[in-house]
């Protein structure tokens, strides 16, 4: 640890989640007393000597108060020992990868998730001759195989998956790749630490877009790495500090402010999206709702089991296919046509030209009669009529 590292008799650990969510790294400013922590906007700080450095801060690359307090309030929400703070959420999965990768290195993934994890691996990793393989990891017979088979370095799951909402049993996979000695990667943006927390259920390290829920406002972009194995902690900081893509003092200092507030909001989205789902189930221009919290999904009881609610991302695949899915997408007055997640406004998004345009062509491929919906936190009835307006235009 560094010496402006959380120390692991922080009280903060013993405490809820909403507690720690809002004291977690946020003392008071000790000089002024503002219950605020201040911004620190400066890009190198004085020595007192030639390498008697201040609090152990030289230059903000390698290291930002504001952005070692948003780690601090990272790791304690995920359970993990170390968190680090990116410019973007695919900067943290790029430093993560480069820190465990080699030459000749295998990934095996889900077949349904986020499309910039996808082409990532397949066309930056897989010039360093990375190999990449999909499977469906809801199936756990054919998850073994493919484990014993390929013994990938990493397994990376997405639980809920992007868009298709499939759940991925953590605690089982994350046996199954230990003992074939994979690095088990959970990126938890869709559960959030509040919903799910995949270091407790096995998982060895957690990533996440912070520009969704964490940030929560849609006005701050950011991502993060959060682990317990203290060695590859090292290992993906010295690659943060290499390559540079840390996140600057403001973005911190935003995400922090929007992570106070995390489970009030997402107890929101997640009333809020179920009943959306439950409203359209039986829709006669919907053929197929994918929302976990419904009692039909296939992996409705797993998500009970190791979610504490349901999120707020669903998604609609529409009985008129393309046609009807790009006229609900268009025709929706309180949902906004937008690309990302999980801010307090509801987004409507047409995966397959928008976040998932690039595995096309790929085992990934969306279908075009889907669409994905990011339910905010807006008043339900608002919500509730725009979709069945939209829905009757259809």
């Amino acid at each position: 640890m560094t010496e402006h590292d959380p120390a692991p008799t922080d009280p903060h650990i013993l405490q809820g989640f909403a507690t720690r969510a809002i004291h977690a790294g946020q003392a008071f400013d000790p000089t002024t007393g503002a219950v605020t922590p201040p911004v620190y906007l400066t890009s190198t700080f004085v020595q007192r000597a030639i390498g008697d450095l201040r609090g152990g801060y030289e230059y903000a690359r390698g290291g930002n108060p504001t952005r070692d307090a948003l780690q601090d309030q990272l790791a304690s929400l995920e359970s993990g020992a170390r968190a680090f703070s990116f410019a973007s959420g695919l900067a943290a999965e790029d430093a993560l990868l480069r820190a465990v990768l080699s030459p000749g290195d295998h990934v095996l993934m889900g077949n349904d998730v986020y499309g910039g994890t996808h082409r990532l691996v397949r066309r930056i990793f897989g010039r360093w001759q990375v190999g990449l393989t999909t499977v469906e990891l809801s199936d756990v017979d054919a998850t073994r195989a493919a484990l014993e088979t390929l013994k990938p370095r990493v397994l990376w799951l997405e639980t809920p998956s992007n868009p298709l909402m499939k759940i991925t049993d953590i605690t089982a996979l994350a046996e199954l790749a230990h003992a074939v000695g994979a690095l088990v990667v959970v990126d938890n943006t869709f559960a959030t630490p509040y919903l799910q927390q995949p270091l407790v259920l096995g998982a060895d390290v957690v990533v996440h877009s912070t520009t969704k829920y964490l940030g929560g406002h849609s006005d701050v972009l950011g991502g993060a790495v959060v682990t317990n194995d203290l060695e590859l902690a090292e290992q993906v900081q010295f690659h943060q500090f290499a390559a540079g893509a840390v996140s600057g003092p403001m973005d911190a200092w935003l995400t922090t402010r929007g992570i106070k507030t995390l489970a009030v909001r997402m107890d929101r989205h997640s009333a809020n999206a179920q009943a959306i789902a439950e409203a359209v189930v039986g829709h006669g221009a919907v053929s197929r709702v994918y929302y976990p919290g419904l009692p039909e999904h296939p992996g409705h009881e797993l998500a009970a089991r190791q979610m504490r609610g349901f999120g707020g991302m669903l998604s609609l695949e529409l009985a008129g296919g393309a046609a009807a899915a790009r006229a609900f997408a268009e025709g929706l007055r309180v949902f906004s046509l937008a690309e990302s997640l999980g801010g307090v406004e509801s987004l409507v998004n047409y995966p397959s030209e928008m976040t998932h345009a690039s595995v096309r062509g790929t085992e990934l491929e969306v279908s075009d009669a889907i669409i994905r919906l990011s339910v905010g936190i807006e008043d339900v009835d608002d919500l509730l009529d725009d979709v069945r307006q939209s829905l009757a235009a259809l």
